[in-house]
């Protein structure tokens, strides 16, 4: 069975990760080597928690919700916790040397799995794109969210980077123009624009999280392909963002209503994105003024979060998406300063959080989410990259 060996695999490559040189080698090893293979290690010992206990190792290639099940659980995860294992397993693949190498046919896996959310018949906009729940026979479907599409893509262009497939940049080219038609052109609309978040009509929010990466998209697929349209519709989705749901802190709030309300709370992922986006448009253009527009929100959301003790206020899932566009905002401008309060972040969680038996995180005290779990994965995972590779991080 599958998760069996992924088990297997995982075991191996801790092995080889953390397998001791000689008391020598220890000596004169950096100390950056020897924090990454402590990060090695415990990626990869989450990620075979995350197979032993959420996988459903049913030949569906999904995943449960929570560990332990409680009656009320649906049979399968929603499609955002499924997106972030997936994530979670890409980042793992970017481990160096042959551990990575090692985990490919666990990502082709969570590729299979990821289509079981794919809607072909379209949403209410017509086009194409990834169902809240898995869809017959594994489950009902479900409304769409534009941001849940816009995850996957943007780590299918994770992906396209790293090995160059044509068709995960495919999707992502794909997903783009569903965002787009999540668009609110409606002029009687008070601050018409933005990308709303969900096609259901339960919700008529446009947010941050729905816009910005959009725009993150959006100046990707312009660096890749050239194509200017990418680069427009990314300054425009960032210039809604910036005129209606960007507070006097510097900080981005979460959503604005059709009747003008803002949602004034502030989210760390709902910053981390802007972060990458302006990092990615001083890349698309040359323009020093975007880096500092990164910069700042970087260092406002580090004072908020950090320096300001807030952070572990916020999902542990929310947290990752912050720190990973820190990360990618710094193989930009150099420093450590971001790398340093992830690794601070990480060892927390380990020690403070982490069931030792089960290798869990049951942030709650009970249960362990999907969701948790997967996030750190990604964080041990892109802490032991090479400083380099964190350019291609969504």
């Amino acid at each position: 069975m599958r998760r069996t060996r992924s088990a297997a695999l995982v075991t191996a490559a801790v092995l080889l990760a953390t397998a001791a040189p000689p008391t020598a080698a220890v000596a004169q090893e950096p100390a950056e080597e020897r924090s990454r293979a402590v990060q090695v290690e415990r990626a990869l010992a989450s990620y075979e928690a995350m197979q032993r206990y959420l996988y459903a190792d049913d030949g569906s290639s999904l995943y449960l919700e929570h560990f332990p099940r409680a009656p009320e659980d649906r049979t399968y995860s929603f499609e955002w916790p499924f997106s972030q294992a997936h994530v979670a397993t890409l980042d793992l693949t970017g481990l160096p040397g042959r551990v990575g190498r090692q985990l490919s046919d666990d990502l082709a896996d969570r590729e299979v799995g990821q289509e079981r959310y794919w809607n072909a018949e379209g949403g209410t906009t017509g086009l194409p794109g990834y169902d809240s729940y898995p869809r017959a026979p594994y489950g009902d479907g479900g409304d769409m969210f534009y941001d849940d599409n816009e995850w996957v893509a943007l780590a299918d262009v994770q992906e396209h980077l790293a090995t160059g497939d044509p068709e995960a940049l495919e999707r992502a080219r794909e997903i783009f123009e569903l965002v787009v038609s999540g668009w609110d052109d409606d002029p009687t609309h008070a601050a018409p624009g933005g990308v709303f978040w969900t096609q259901a009509p339960w919700s008529t929010d446009r947010n941050t999280v729905s816009t910005m990466p959009g725009a993150q998209l959006g100046v990707r697929l312009y660096l890749i392909t050239g194509e200017q349209r990418y680069l427009d519709w990314a300054l425009r989705m960032v210039a809604w963002t910036d005129a209606h749901l960007l507070a006097p802190n510097g900080l981005y709030w979460d959503n604005i209503k059709l009747d003008g309300a803002v949602d004034t709370r502030h989210y760390s992922y709902n910053q981390g994105v802007p972060v990458g986006v302006f990092t990615l448009l001083y890349q698309a253009t040359g323009e020093r003024r975007y880096l500092d527009r990164a910069r700042a929100v970087a260092e406002a959301s580090y004072r908020y979060f950090v320096t300001e003790g807030r952070l572990d206020d916020h999902e542990v899932f929310f947290n990752s998406i912050w720190f990973k566009n820190l990360l990618l905002f710094e193989s930009v401008a150099g420093g450590t300063r971001y790398r340093a309060a992830m690794a601070a972040y990480a060892d927390r969680q380990w020690d403070e959080v982490r069931a030792p038996r089960t290798g869990l995180f049951p942030v709650d005290g009970a249960r362990t989410a999907l969701l948790d779990q997967a996030a750190m994965v990604q964080i041990y995972a892109t802490l032991a990259w090479p400083r380099g590779r964190t350019a291609i991080l969504y």
